[in-house]
């Protein structure tokens, strides 16, 4: 999804590579609060991405208020995108972050259009709309604000903290639209997490995130992906993540394995180099040559290990693969299909109803 529509003006040669043609853009921006990141302030022109039905996701359309994103995650399925900006995948994706600053607003108007048809709208599925440029923008409070008085249902999925500022919103949202919310934590062992995913919060919050959501009524699904071949599959460390997460009040595990698409890969495979040598043969032979996915027989072998863990500690679930495009997915909106009716009803004077269901 290039930004192609944001060439609203003239080339501009002095411009920062890969945003010559950025005709809605502001400023760069740097804060002491966030030592080493530049923050590109754009003006957006559409707001809604349809997601290529080949995708192969169970939904049709996303809202992304950033590109680029300070977690740092090192094994991030997005790090490719940034290269459309003629930015690298690897530090640049870290620290280059370009904010829509005017979102919330063009959002607003895509919705009312008389052609919209309240398909369900997903946030978080490229880069993290809760990540720590959130504290500073605060974008996501205008996004579910106009999707909600739109009539039109959403979910997050998010491995930041900040959701908490949100609940109340989201709550009262809730009364009017179906909203699901989603947390992602993929790594339960600090050291290893800090390592692997310096900018996100920690384990711990992300658990305390789940636990208030689903204390204001949210049936809160935890994304455990990726789960890192020879490094957080083992039978000790999937137990301990599961009995965390069922203990935080999750009712839901989506899980799936590593993925390493082009631009991850590289990043990726640069630091199991350096922190995990020994590794690096058994990663190049799950995911040979230009592989993306680890191998058939390998996520068939974790998911005969995690599903007996999941009836363990009393957790519904599945393995990403179990969802393939067109049905819906536990921690996702459905899609149009069925998520049509929800909306009527919902705008019919559902406030009543429980907030934030997922199946």
């Amino acid at each position: 999804m290039r930004w192609q529509g944001q060439r609203l003006g003239e080339t501009d040669a002095g411009a920062l590579p890969g945003m010559e043609h950025l005709g809605g853009f502001v400023q760069s921006v740097t804060t002491p609060e966030f030592a080493g990141v530049v923050f590109h302030e754009v003006l957006a022109k559409s707001a809604l991405n349809h997601v290529p039905t080949a995708s192969g996701v169970p939904f049709d359309w996303t809202v992304n208020p950033y590109r680029g994103c300070s977690h740092a995650c090192t094994y991030c399925f997005a790090r490719g995108t940034h290269e459309y900006l003629e930015l690298d995948a690897g530090h640049d994706f870290d620290s280059q972050i370009v904010v829509k600053v005017n979102v919330a607003e063009v959002l607003r108007r895509e919705l009312a259009r008389p052609t919209w048809l309240h398909d369900p709208v997903m946030l978080g599925t490229n880069t993290d709309p809760y990540q720590r440029a959130e504290g500073r923008y605060r974008l996501m409070p205008g996004i579910v604000s106009a999707l909600t008085d739109a009539g039109t249902p959403f979910s997050i999925l998010t491995k930041g903290t900040l959701l908490r500022r949100d609940l109340p919103l989201l709550v009262d949202a809730a009364r009017e639209v179906p909203v699901t919310i989603a947390l992602s934590i993929a790594v339960f062992d600090d050291v290893l997490q800090r390592a692997i995913e310096p900018g996100t919060p920690s384990t711990a919050a992300r658990l305390d995130t789940v636990r208030a959501a689903a204390e204001t009524g949210f049936r809160v699904t935890v994304f455990l992906m990726p789960i890192l071949p020879h490094l957080t599959d083992s039978i000790p460390a999937l137990d301990d993540a599961l009995r965390r997460i069922a203990d935080a009040g999750a009712t839901r595990v989506v899980f799936g394995a590593l993925h390493l698409r082009p631009g991850a890969k590289e990043w990726f495979l640069r630091w199991l180099e350096r922190e995990h040598p020994e590794l690096v043969s058994s990663y190049r032979g799950l995911y040979p040559g230009a592989a993306a996915y680890a191998s058939k027989a390998y996520r068939t072998w974790l998911a005969k290990r995690v599903r007996p863990l999941l009836r363990r500690h009393g957790l519904g679930g599945q393995a990403e693969d179990d969802s393939p495009r067109g049905e819906g997915m536990p921690g996702l909106t459905q899609r149009r299909s069925t998520a049509a009716t929800v909306v009527t009803t919902a705008r019919g004077r559902a406030a009543a109803s429980a907030p934030a269901m997922l199946f």
